[in-house]
């Protein structure tokens, strides 16, 4: 049975399982994230202490709806950046005129010079990397919008459960 709190964990898991792949693609394949791919990350880091925060302390069915509507909302936003990213990318809109990549703080001129030689600017236009023809940025939107639909399908079962107001 689809409980509010295993629904809750599930979306937080969920959350965890693609802040895991973003992480991999950056640390294990070197895939440089953009602006916009960082953005999108936050959401979900959302998403992952709010589902823990729930699944400890959401005791009554109001906190756990409460959660619910919290996670339908970050995964409408993280679905929206995805689709504005995808949209970037496909060349659909423009986007942020600062859409590069970041570096550390040199200590010195010797150093702002060796990060000049090394630092690769990310442009948010370009997909790195595509599977079925999606980006990373449009597989991020496609699984936020199954989260969001999740998350108001606990929204609403659980109002259909409750029944009419006596």
């Amino acid at each position: 049975m689809l409980t509010p709190l295993r629904l809750i964990g599930a979306i937080g898991l969920i959350s965890a399982a693609l802040i895991a792949g973003a992480w991999y693609f950056q640390l294990v394949l070197g895939l440089v994230p953009c602006k916009l791919c960082l953005e999108q990350r936050v959401p979900h880091y959302a998403a992952i202490g709010l589902a823990l925060a729930a699944l400890l302390l959401a005791r009554s069915a109001r906190l756990q709806w409460l959660a619910l509507l919290v996670l339908a909302v970050l995964m409408a936003w993280s679905a929206g950046l995805g689709v504005y990213h995808s949209g970037v990318e496909w060349g659909w809109f423009l986007g942020p005129s600062d859409c590069g990549g970041g570096s550390s703080a040199a200590a010195g001129v010797q150093d702002f010079m060796k990060q000049l030689q090394s630092v690769r600017v990310v442009s948010c236009g370009e997909a790195a990397w595509r599977f079925l023809g999606l980006s990373l940025a449009g597989w991020n939107a496609v699984v936020s919008a199954g989260l969001f639909l999740l998350a108001v399908f606990g929204l609403t079962r659980r109002a259909q459960v409750a029944g009419p107001a006596r």
